[in-house]
């Protein structure tokens, strides 16, 4: 026998309070074609849960208002570059006086925020994309810090924005996030481009600067993810596991055309980032002393 129908506005997820008050017996919440994502929640068998998108909409009849989806939750809502080691619970922040969420899959946390520190996106309360920066302060290492820190950099945050947001900070975390804010720049495009840059600077080499354009004679060559322009070389990190035989070969020429317009090209790869000061540092340095560098020229 099939269950019966529930209504419309009960399709997607939904709690059993709201269940209850249109009149749906608590047997048919137990029925095979509905599952329990959370505690107080049902949903159909079969609805999308493979990302935290997905895990937010089941998980929104729980909220109450002065909730808000923070922390890493928020941060790949965003879209963040974040380890990949990352918990799949859900971090859920409340105002006070509105107690935090208690629930398996579920990480509370309570503290102050303001209306500005929260937006909505798909629909749903989201700290804004500085204020998550900031609490991932006390949950992150200061390297993937900077990485996030160059990601909002690259979409429209100033840096005075991040100086700012960091200044105010106050929790756990405050002075690796003060660091990392001092260390983010505009330009990156990838965190592994970030992991480079920092290994890097911290062996005492020169900054390079970020997506530079590469010209000949006015003719445009290339866009480089670093360069050193006085000693004329450039810094690729390729991350591509399986390159298509066309990129492959634009890639070539692109290669090529650097090498040809008279600098040094050092391409990096991810398992170089394995042994950093071997196969990253040492060819780099290799190729600023070439050109011209010296340990004791600043």
């Amino acid at each position: 026998m099939l269950p019966r129908p529930l209504p419309d506005h009960l399709a997607g997820s939904f709690h059993v309070r709201d269940a209850d008050a249109s009149a749906i017996p608590r047997r048919r919440l137990i029925a095979a074609d509905l599952c329990a994502p959370f505690h107080g929640v049902r949903a159909r068998v079969g609805t999308p849960s493979a990302d935290t998108l997905d895990r937010c909409r089941l998980y929104a009849p729980r909220l109450r208002a002065g909730q808000v989806f923070s922390h890493e939750t928020a941060a790949a809502l965003w879209g963040m570059p974040l380890p990949s080691t990352r918990s799949e619970a859900l971090h859920v922040s409340a105002v006070p006086p509105i107690r935090e969420p208690r629930t398996v899959g579920v990480v509370g946390h309570r503290m102050a925020l303001a209306q500005r520190d929260v937006t909505i996106v798909d629909g749903l309360p989201v700290t804004d994309p500085v204020t998550t920066w900031t609490h991932l302060a006390a949950r992150l290492p200061e390297s993937p810090l900077v990485a996030v820190g160059d990601w909002l950099l690259s979409r429209g945050v100033s840096e005075d924005e991040l100086a700012a947001a960091a200044a105010r900070f106050t929790g756990r975390g405050a002075v690796s996030l003060r660091r990392a804010c001092g260390r983010a720049r505009p330009g990156v495009e990838s965190p592994r481009e970030t992991a480079v840059r920092l290994v890097l600077v911290a062996a005492g080499l020169p900054e390079p600067h970020l997506n530079w354009t590469l010209r000949a004679d006015g003719v445009f060559v290339a866009r480089l993810d670093m360069a050193y322009r006085d000693y004329r070389v450039a810094v690729e990190y390729d991350g591509r596991q399986h390159a298509l035989a066309d990129q492959f070969r634009r890639d070539a020429d692109r290669w090529r055309a650097i090498t040809d317009a008279g600098w040094t090209l050092v391409r990096v790869l991810a398992h170089h980032l394995e042994h950093p000061q071997r196969d990253i540092v040492a060819p780099v340095r290799r190729a600023l002393v070439a050109g011209g560098w010296s340990p004791d020229r600043p």
